[in-house]
């Protein structure tokens, strides 16, 4: 049995304006196959762990930048869900 595994991401992206009306939410779906489930899964804990980091990294440069008056990391929404699915 093939598995797919799907990738959910969305993320905010301000236009070059602070009004938040103007702000658009752009989803993405991604998949792939995979031959068996422990593939899949092994394929899935690395992901959530690069988007962990990388939302962690953002966050972390968004309170830099809060530090000294340019940015504020309540501005940003990071959300994604990865699974594993059954064919």
């Amino acid at each position: 049995m093939w598995i797919l595994m799907y990738v959910f991401s969305y993320s905010v992206s301000p236009a070059a304006t602070n009004d938040r009306a103007e702000w658009r939410l752009l989803p993405n779906v991604v998949f792939q196959e995979f031959s068996n489930e422990e593939r899949c899964r092994a394929a899935k804990s690395t992901l959530e762990g690069s988007l962990m980091e990388a939302g962690a990294k953002l966050k972390s440069g968004l309170e830099d930048l809060k530090s000294i008056g340019k940015g504020d990391p309540a501005q940003i929404i990071i959300a994604f869900n990865v699974e594993c699915l059954p064919k």
